[in-house]
């Protein structure tokens, strides 16, 4: 893809051809070689306005692009707090836990039955009163460890998206500039086209009468 300046290099030397050929010491030689010239020059600078026109295009489609992937990573990170903010709406209940175990907030013994490892609430485990407790208080802290896991997990990749997200706001910032440069050459590029054009002499205009 042609850069900014890459086509300014490009159409310079094709200017000040044109520039030459408008020069009152040049009109005095042959007008059909210099039509001949301008001809071929002004299709040098239309050729360079189209490459920059079609860089500007690839360009603002690579910026969509970018766009779309960043607004999907936008999506999962919103997704990931959202997430976070339940498990940790979680773990603060777990850290609230009384200090008198009859006051600890547990999971419902359904709950408990549904969730806890078979052997946790066997039939004897059930029959034992005290047990039974035991078993529930040490499933409670097996779940306040795996919430906290969970939780640092997901901030990690929290920051990871937001440092990807970062990276990818820097890059679209730069393909905008590249697209307003470009579009500026081009524009540069066509008005010079068209004040060189117009002064140009016509064959008829320097032909002897």
């Amino acid at each position: 893809m042609p850069t900014p300046s890459s086509t300014e290099d490009a159409y310079g030397p094709v200017i000040d051809a044109l520039k030459d050929l408008v020069d009152p010491s040049c009109r005095a030689k042959d007008v059909a070689a210099i039509h001949a010239r301008a001809s071929a020059l002004t299709g040098r600078l239309k050729s360079l306005a189209r490459a920059a026109n079609t860089a500007t295009r690839t360009t603002k489609n690579l910026t969509a692009a970018a766009r779309q992937e960043m607004d999907q990573s936008h999506l999962g990170l919103q997704n990931l707090l959202y997430e976070k903010r339940h498990l940790e709406r979680e773990i603060e209940k777990c850290r609230q836990f009384a200090s008198v175990y009859q006051d600890i907030p547990l999971y419902s013994l359904e709950e408990f039955e549904l969730l806890a490892p078979p052997a946790a609430h066997t039939e004897e485990v059930l029959a034992d009163e005290h047990q039974l407790l035991l078993n529930r208080l040490s499933f409670e802290f097996v779940e306040r460890q795996r919430l906290d896991k969970t939780k640092k997990e997901l901030t990690q990749q929290k920051e990871e998206l937001l440092k990807e997200s970062k990276t990818k706001l820097a890059t679209i910032d730069n393909i905008k500039t590249q697209i307003e440069t470009l579009v500026k050459v081009a524009a540069d590029v066509q008005k010079k086209v068209d004040e060189l054009v117009s002064s140009i002499p016509t064959e008829n205009a320097d032909a002897p009468g």
